[in-house]
């Protein structure tokens, strides 16, 4: 296998980083919604948990989109 073809497989990995960042985030939501919908008076103190989880797992994507960036075009 060359060079250029390990680059190709690798930037097509890290697509799978972002497909499982967009999973985290819709998991995130919908656990935080099936909790507010069961009890309505503690989902204003979850708000603050549910936006640091999501900005996680946003940031794990856009790192794989950037380490996928790299290994295609570095």
């Amino acid at each position: 296998m060359d060079q250029e073809a390990a680059k190709q497989i690798g930037a097509g990995l890290a697509t799978l980083g972002m497909i499982g960042a967009g999973i985290g985030v819709g998991n995130i939501f919908g656990s935080f919604l099936t909790g507010a919908l069961r009890n309505p008076s503690a989902a204003a103190s979850q708000i603050g948990n549910l936006f640091v989880g999501a900005a996680l797992a946003e940031a794990l994507g856009i790192l794989s989109f950037v380490l996928g960036i790299l290994l295609k075009y570095g």
